[in-house]
């Protein structure tokens, strides 16, 4: 039996298989005797790097184990449900002698061990014991903890108890023995570790992350994501599934996806990170709207968002932006980022090459930036598609997760049905930019500056019919920045490219176009 390729014949459920590892990749296929005309049966292949755990004996030797020679072996190892969603399978061989079922253990265990990306030893969990309803800690305990123990990661729980919990521990403790952080919660827990990790490492290498126009130091340590929140936005962008099994198997097996952070900053000082959404207007109303509204639970969002889109509210202002100078890419071009996203990978080395110019442009008024002046119902950015499970293409479906770039979605002043319109087009496959009044840009960096209504316009619009029912438009927005509020209305947007990674691997497709 050579290195490279290796061969038995073995039963798998009373039949006669033959199993084969070649390169990096596991098959076995079930020989004639079974099936019509003598032919052979039908052949199962999996990539080395999505088996679990190998071991010799049952699945019953695995949780009461025996020192009695097992002629058995089995293979837990990935399987796809579905499109995106993952389950966990066990196969147990029956080999000819004990001898062989442990040469097959040591070879794949092996094997493992030498393909596919680092997999995590030790994790540091974080659990909101709030999170989906008061789920997260239930979820954990009976679906994730046991997938961990199996695939021998050790693992050190911290069940939060005040808001910043999550960030003020990454931003404490001795990080070195871990090879990642985990969240088991929602989008807002995820966004406290996203501020440990990022501060801890611009800390310890003496990066002052307050200043706008300096370079982030890139994150090592990888965030995991196990979805249990009320909104689980980031996870559903990045696997394309909200499940818990499905996320806690990419931790497992160490996948890997880098991903963009945008940094806003106010006049200079910095607000917040954001790897998803930052909406002034109606997305900053919405969220400054359902603050009052909580003890309705996530219904509050569908309430506020009705009564903003009744308001009809448009800011004035002026965005000037950085486009982004790719030929490979483009808001309109109808791609996808998928996993091995050319667009994402290729541009490594181009920012390498653009770095110390863009940096340049991004800290300077040199003549690449480009000024809009007007009245807008909605200014977004997003550094991601933002899907979700109510809107599966999201704000900005060729979003990329990891090239360096955001998408700048500009509604301008429109009617209420107008605006209708545009949000509609969310939930169904019609292009939500091919609207006279929207239009969107891939942009490096972004600044807003409000402006002032004139006594005329902020009379017309306290006498508007709805002004009554809704109250009235206040003078400047804010800024809804991953579900947390700016209170300011002035703010400047910077994409860092690849700054964080995240256990995953994107969304997993055939191609990248739609």
């Amino acid at each position: 039996m050579g290195e490279s390729r290796l061969e038995s014949l073995l039963q798998l459920r009373s039949c006669e298989v033959q199993l084969t590892l070649s390169g990096n990749s596991l098959s076995w296929t079930f020989q004639k005797g079974r099936f019509c005309w003598g032919r052979r049966g039908p052949t199962v292949s999996i990539p080395v790097n999505e088996i679990v755990k190998v071991h010799q004996g049952d699945t019953k030797q695995q949780s009461k184990p025996t020192d009695a020679p097992s002629n058995l072996f089995t293979v837990y190892h990935i399987s796809r449900k579905s499109d995106q969603q993952w389950i966990l399978e066990a196969s147990t061989f029956t080999a000819h002698s004990c001898q062989e079922a442990h040469d097959w253990v040591m070879v794949l265990q092996d094997r493992i061990q030498n393909c596919g990306a680092e997999r995590p030893r030790k994790l540091l969990i974080f659990i909101n014991p709030y999170g989906g309803c008061g789920k997260a800690g239930r979820i954990y305990i009976n679906k994730i903890s046991p997938l961990f123990q199996l695939a021998g990661i050790e693992s050190d729980v911290i069940e939060t108890t005040r808001a910043n919990h999550a960030r003020d521990h990454i931003m404490e403790t001795d990080l070195g023995k871990y090879d990642g952080v985990v969240c088991v919660g929602g989008d807002g827990m995820f966004s406290e570790l996203l501020h440990g990790v990022v501060r801890r490492t611009q800390s310890d290498n003496k990066v002052c992350e307050n200043k706008e126009g300096v370079t982030l130091t890139p994150c090592k340590l990888r965030i995991g994501i196990i979805p249990a929140g009320s909104t689980d936005c980031v996870c559903f962008a990045t696997v394309g599934i909200n499940d818990p099994v499905t996320s806690a198997l990419h931790i497992i097996i160490g996948d890997t996806q880098p991903m963009d952070v945008c940094a806003s900053y106010h006049y200079g000082e910095l607000m917040r990170y954001s790897v998803s959404l930052i909406g002034y207007g109606f997305f900053g109303d919405v969220l400054r709207e359902s603050e009052t509204l909580r003890c309705l639970g996530p219904i509050r969002y569908d309430l506020s968002g009705f009564k903003m889109v009744l308001s009809n509210r448009f800011y004035r202002g002026t965005v000037e932006f950085l486009e982004a100078d790719d030929s490979r890419s483009s808001p309109r071009d109808n791609t996808r980022c998928r996993t091995g996203c050319q667009v994402c990978s290729e541009s490594s080395e181009r920012w390498k090459e653009e770095g110390d110019a863009e940096s340049h442009c991004c800290d300077s008024d040199c003549d690449t930036w480009k000024k809009i002046s007007g009245s807008f119902v909605a200014i977004n950015v997003t550094g991601m598609s933002s899907a979700c499970p109510k809107s599966q293409d999201g704000l900005s479906p060729t979003a990329h997760l990891a090239d360096g770039t955001a998408d700048l979605i500009l509604v301008r002043e429109c009617n209420m049905f107008q605006f209708v319109r545009h949000l509609k087009r969310h939930t169904n496959k019609n292009d939500q930019f091919a609207l006279p009044y929207v239009e969107v840009h891939r942009i490096r960096a972004v600044r807003f500056t409000p402006e002032k209504l004139d006594e005329e316009e902020a009379t017309r619009r306290r006498k508007g019919f709805f002004s009554s029912l809704c109250g009235a438009q206040p003078e400047t927005s804010n800024w809804n920045c991953d579900g947390e509020i700016l209170d300011c209305a002035q703010l400047s947007v910077r994409v860092h490219h690849q700054l964080i990674q995240l256990f995953a691997r994107g969304i997993e497709g055939t191609s990248c176009c739609r």
